[in-house]
């Protein structure tokens, strides 16, 4: 049986001044910010803001400048998060683009790829969608049937994707495809591959999905022999589970896995301010606020080192999901919901209604302790 490392990291030189800036910069946007916005946290998507933040550098920071990055480190980039995140900053026009489909980009993309697509993300020119769920697949990804073949012009694309996040917002998504039929009795994972998909290309149908508070942030996208240039692919063919497999790796460590909830104890800590009976509680959500952070800060300096923190990304997901769906009751039993200034109320309410989908993003909870077990020798 191996253990689950997680080092403890020490602040970046001048993490505090760049925390500053950040908060500063935060400040001159927060105002326009409804209470509804600041619990949608980085689903909410304004590209205005993310312009801004690409403006300053905030965008693809640990890339080569070359390709509109910042040469900063992950933990500088995981402070911003953390920030961003904290104050329920609407990011989502830039985060799948910054978290994932960028750093595949610069990792496994071609020269071309990379000097086509990682300024434009950076710049929040451009912003991107994941394609992995597909209809009657659930959890099982490796069941998906969406087609990539081989075509004299490229590729062309058949299938559909759903639950695709800002789908209908965005302009590219990286889509994982088959493009070689499984072997006869071998691995289904085998013959799959990602691609890139211009969303505005002929073929390509998107269909908005409402969730519970009748917000359109799913979508169903459907591929009608969608003609994909022969550069569209990403990576190696044939290779793309371990892409994707990795690539998950970004989506499930960082400070959205437990900070989703945040305005909402920080609306809690500034009503209860003072009232000694209810320490105890609030001091517990912070302790478990405090070791998610340290766990997924840990993870962040395990990426900068170039490991491959799959299953602690996983931990993290599971246990920041956690906490970040038990916080509105927590807040209600310490705060009646009558009693709530109005702000706290609707960021309450909003988030009551939307905590249930955090552990459904980025892999479900059955699927991440799978992951763990496996680490752990249980399986």
């Amino acid at each position: 049986m191996t253990g689950l490392r997680f080092d403890l990291r020490d602040p970046p030189p001048g993490a505090a001044a760049l925390r500053a800036e950040v908060r500063a910069f935060i400040a001159g946007h927060a105002h326009r910010w409804t209470p509804e916005v600041r619990a949608r946290s980085w689903m909410g998507f304004d590209r205005d803001f993310t312009r801004a933040v690409g403006s300053r550098g905030w965008i693809g920071m640990c890339w080569p400048k070359a390709y509109g990055g910042a040469e900063r480190s992950f933990l500088e980039r995981n402070i911003v998060l953390e920030e961003m995140l904290a104050a329920g900053a609407p990011v989502g026009a830039h985060w799948i683009g910054d978290r994932q489909s960028g750093p595949l980009i610069l990792r496994l993309g071609t020269e071309a790829q990379r000097q086509k697509y990682l300024p434009r993300i950076a710049s929040g020119e451009w912003a991107f969608c994941i394609g992995l769920s597909e209809p009657d697949s659930g959890s099982d990804l490796a069941s998906l049937r969406t087609r990539a073949d081989r075509v004299p012009e490229g590729w062309r694309l058949n299938g559909r994707k759903i639950w695709t996040t800002f789908g209908h917002l965005c302009d590219w998504m990286i889509a994982l495809v088959r493009t070689s039929p499984a072997p006869e009795g071998g691995a289904r994972h085998q013959g799959l591959s990602q691609v890139l998909v211009d969303l505005k290309a002929p073929g390509v149908t998107i269909r908005p999905i409402r969730d519970l508070v009748g917000e359109q942030g799913f979508n169903e996208i459907t591929f009608d022999d969608v003609l994909l240039p022969p550069d569209a692919l990403v990576g190696e063919e044939g290779a793309g589970w371990a892409q994707a497999t990795s690539e998950l790796a970004f989506e499930r460590s960082g400070p959205d896995r437990y900070l989703s909830s945040h305005p909402l104890l920080e609306a809690a800590v500034a009503e209860l301010r003072g009232d000694a009976s209810a320490t105890p509680a609030l001091g517990r959500q912070a302790a478990r606020l405090w070791t998610l952070r340290a766990m997924s800060t840990a993870v962040a300096g395990m990426l900068q080192d170039g490991e491959d923190p799959v299953r602690q990304a996983a931990l993290v997901k599971d246990l920041g999901n956690t906490f970040e769906q038990e916080l509105p009751d927590a807040v209600r039993a310490l705060v009646d919901t009558d009693a709530m200034p109005e702000e706290m109320r609707r960021m309450h309410a909003y988030l009551t209604q939307v905590v249930p989908t955090f552990s459904l993003r980025g892999g479900t909870r059955e699927i991440m302790r799978g992951i763990i077990a496996r680490e752990l020798g249980l399986r």
